[in-house]
Order: C-alpha cells, then sequence, then structure tokens
C-alpha cells in the first residue's frame, strides 16, 4: 500500500506542476521576457541532465551488474533506443518548438497552437516514464533508498516541469488564445507523463528483466529533448547568460536532491 501511495504521489506531482506552469499565463499578457524564457528553458534542462545520469543511467548499470551483466552495455544500448525513438517521433508527427518560428516534421495544414501541444506532448513522455520506472524499481527491490531516489526524481522532474508548462501556455497566448484556454491546453500537455507513469509502475513485475533497458531508455530520450530543444532555445535572444546560468543551477538543484534523498 505504501508503494502505491508514493508512485501515485509522486507521479501526480509531476503533473499538478505542470499545471502550475501553465498557470503563469494569468501574469502575463502578449510578450514574454527573453530573460524569463531563457531562465526557465536553461533550468529544466540542467535538471534533465542530471536526472538522466543519477536516477537513470546510474541505477540502470547498477541493475545490470546485479543480474550478472555487463553494466555499460543495456545502459548504452538502451540510451540509444531512447534517442531514437524520440528523433523518429519528431520526424514523423509535425510539430512546432515553444518560442520557434517555423513547424518541423511532415508538411501539415494543421494551427501553430496545435503543432505546439504536440512538440511539448511528446516530450513530457519520457518524463513521465522516468518516474513510473524509479518507482517501478524502488518496489521490485522493496529498497528504501530507492524509494527515496524516486522521490527525489519526482521532485526534480516536477519542479523542471513549472517552466515546461509555462513554456506551452505562454506561446499560445502570443498567439492569440485566451489565458483559460491556453492554461487548459498546458495542463492537457502533461496528461501523458501520469499515463505512461502508471503504466510503468503497474507493469513492473512484467518488465524487471529489461529494467536496466528502460531505465537508459528514458535517459536517452530525456538527453535528446534537452540537445535538440531545450538548450537551443535557452540562448536564443541576445545576453544568453541567464540561459547557461539556469542550466548549470538546474543541473545541481538536482544533483543534490538525488544525492541528499538518495
Amino acid at each position: 500500500m505504501q508503494s502505491v501511495l508514493l508512485s501515485t504521489g509522486g507521479i501526480g506531482f509531476i503533473f499538478l506542476m505542470t499545471c502550475l506552469g501553465s498557470a503563469t499565463v494569468f501574469f502575463f499578457r502578449k510578450s514574454v521576457p527573453d530573460k524569463f524564457r531563457q531562465i526557465f528553458l536553461g533550468f529544466a534542462a540542467g535538471v534533465m541532465i542530471a536526472a538522466s545520469v543519477w536516477s537513470l543511467l546510474l541505477p540502470a548499470i547498477e541493475a545490470a551488474e546485479e543480474r550478472g551483466q555487463v553494466g555499460w552495455i543495456p545502459a548504452a544500448c538502451g540510451f540509444i533506443l531512447g534517442v531514437l525513438f524520440l528523433l523518429g517521433l519528431d520526424s514523423l508527427i509535425p510539430h512546432l518548438h515553444p518560442f520557434a518560428e517555423k513547424p518541423e516534421g511532415p508538411s501539415t495544414t494543421s494551427k501553430r497552437s496545435t503543432l505546439l501541444f504536440f512538440a511539448v506532448t511528446l516530450h513530457n513522455i519520457p518524463e513521465g516514464m522516468a518516474v513510473g520506472l524509479a518507482f517501478a524499481l524502488a518496489a521490485q527491490n522493496s529498497d528504501p533508498s530507492l524509494y527515496a531516489a524516486a522521490v527525489a526524481l519526482a521532485l526534480g522532474i516536477g519542479i523542471q516541469n513549472f517552466p515546461e508548462g509555462a513554456a506551452i501556455s505562454l506561446p499560445l497566448r502570443q498567439e492569440g488564445m485566451s489565458s483559460g484556454k491556453a492554461f487548459g491546453v498546458g495542463c492537457l500537455s502533461g496528461v501523458v507523463e501520469p499515463v505512461f507513469g502508471f503504466l510503468t509502475v503497474l507493469l513492473a513485475f512484467w518488465i524487471a528483466p529489461v529494467m536496466p533497458w528502460l531505465l537508459a531508455f528514458a535517459a536517452g530520450a530525456m538527453m535528446y529533448v534537452v540537445v535538440e530543444e531545450l538548450i537551443p532555445e535557452a540562448h536564443l535572444g541576445e545576453h544568453s547568460n541567464a540561459g547557461t546560468i539556469s542550466v548549470m543551477v538546474g543541473f545541481l538543484v538536482m544533483m543534490v536532491l538525488d544525492v541528499a534523498l538518495g
């Protein structure tokens, strides 16, 4: 029962933070200061980098070695598969990154608001998987330290989901959408996180043999989002130091959370 409550709380928290971030649309009109955007996206990038290493790749290597495997093989292969998965989604599904001018993927007549929604929703998938996998790993081993690490990951992902929620709702407001509707779409973009999070927890027993691969898969997918989207967009505009410093702050916050609670 305790494991179920912890998993539900952790996965629910990351979705709640997405909604709270989306609520920033009520405090801005139609323009978003460059520095505000840089800080939001840079912090999210730093958190995801640290989470990929401490909360996903290192546990993947340890889990593989406990099964008598060569630790780096499933970690490296799973990482590559995660990158290819997001690369494939980006290539197959038309989308528009927040604050970008031109859409990516196949040609489409969809509205910019729809393409923005697709972009953020797709990139929320690995975050939900990561948190769900962390709690699933803890449940498999009944290890309090693993539960603490899963909670730390949920806290870190939740914190960075605040700027991600803002990154979807604020551009939609700039596109002319009402504040209320932009907030609703921002929250809706985070629904995939609890969906994929709970699925991994429910399937924990069946996915146990491939847990190292799945942990690394989530890490690769998250790193793809960081390198392909968050860091470049955190440095758009003049005086990008704010974005750079925010990456470092986000990395330190997630590292401290994982080490202190794990």
